[in-house]
């Protein structure tokens, strides 16, 4: 099978054995989607080795102890445990100290034709989403995540930097809960979708003007000005969520956290059964989000696209 990878080289796209874990259902993939992690990866980040890749969808090949979702559209948390931790036994193996991470840690992952992962880790995907939707959910489950690690009300002042994807997603998912959601960033086309959908903007330029106004802010630009407009936007006993995965070191005033008491939290990935069931809603039509799709004989193509100034989300897809 195809399957874009990191080397020692930099980035391939090689023909590798199917992948066959012992136990493991494999899926053959329908559409990735290409996220900044994976354009970090290639710059470094986790010095991950293998096929990139964590967003997708695809239809159940095999299933060694779960037959019944042979031929059903799946998605897959990407989060597998040891199993025998105290934190896999209590249900959340996203933090095992020995687990593997799609695409990310140990595990290749979902630019490829085919992956696998356990049984426990898929989710079908409901008839009435869209394989272009669904490429979504992981992204979505990530910014949901972010309800996990704080509590806030609807009349929480809450703001959240960078207009790009995983912005835009945590502003989404942070509206069904808040009214009072502002999204920060430097892009007319990109903040009107957030308008759109009755969420308040502002452009970072005016950051000045909203000093200390936000009781929390999700920092999610992937980029180091991110982190100092964050420090400016909260106030003092708010709240920095941080979301974005970056490969180098940011300098930002650390005294300030001390000075005015700010609460640092870090958000990773999230549940998919609360994100499938926001997607089920259409609320957002996520898949207006998409700016390009690829084959994946094309991968170089989409990732360079990816990578540039502007572009939301791009799909690899593999014909069926």
């Amino acid at each position: 099978m195809k399957a874009l990878q990191v080397i020692e080289g930099g980035l391939t796209l090689d023909e590798v054995p199917i992948p066959v874990l012992r136990g493991e259902t494999l899926v053959r993939v329908s559409a990735s989607g290409i996220c900044n992690t994976d354009l970090e990866i290639v710059k470094g980040y986790a010095g991950f080795r293998g096929t990139i890749g964590h967003e997708f969808v695809g239809v159940v090949e095999s299933s060694p102890d779960k037959p019944e979702l042979v031929g059903r559209r799946v998605v897959g948390e990407i989060n597998t445990g040891c199993g025998i931790c105290p934190l896999c036994t209590t249900g959340d193996e996203r933090h095992c100290p020995k687990r593997t991470v799609l695409g990310i840690k140990d595990r290749d992952g979902s630019h490829a034709e085919y992956l696998t992962l356990p049984s426990r880790n898929l989710f079908p995907v409901p008839d009435d989403v869209s394989d272009r939707d669904a490429v979504f959910v992981e992204p979505l489950a990530a910014a949901l995540g972010i309800t996990e690690r704080i509590e806030f009300a609807p009349y929480t002042d809450l703001a959240v930097i960078g207009d790009g994807k995983l912005g835009l997603l945590c502003a989404f998912a942070l509206s069904t809960t808040s009214n009072k959601v502002t999204l920060v960033g430097k892009h007319a086309s990109k903040l009107q979708i957030a308008a759109e959908r009755g969420i308040t903007t502002m452009f970072a330029k005016d950051v000045d003007s909203a000093r200390n106004a936000f009781d929390i802010v999700v920092e999610a630009s992937g980029s180091e000005s991110g982190f100092a407009s964050a420090l400016d936007l909260v106030r003092p006993r708010g709240k920095i969520v941080l979301k974005s995965t970056f490969s180098g070191m940011p300098k930002w005033e650390a005294w300030r956290v001390v000075v005015d008491e700010i609460t640092i939290v870090g958000s990773r990935c999230g549940r998919f059964a609360p994100a499938i069931q926001l997607m089920c809603t259409n609320e957002f039509q996520l898949s207006s989000l998409i700016s390009a799709e690829y084959p994946l004989a094309e991968a170089f193509e989409a990732m360079k696209h990816a990578g540039q100034k502007g572009v939301m989300k791009v799909l690899l897809t593999n014909a069926n």
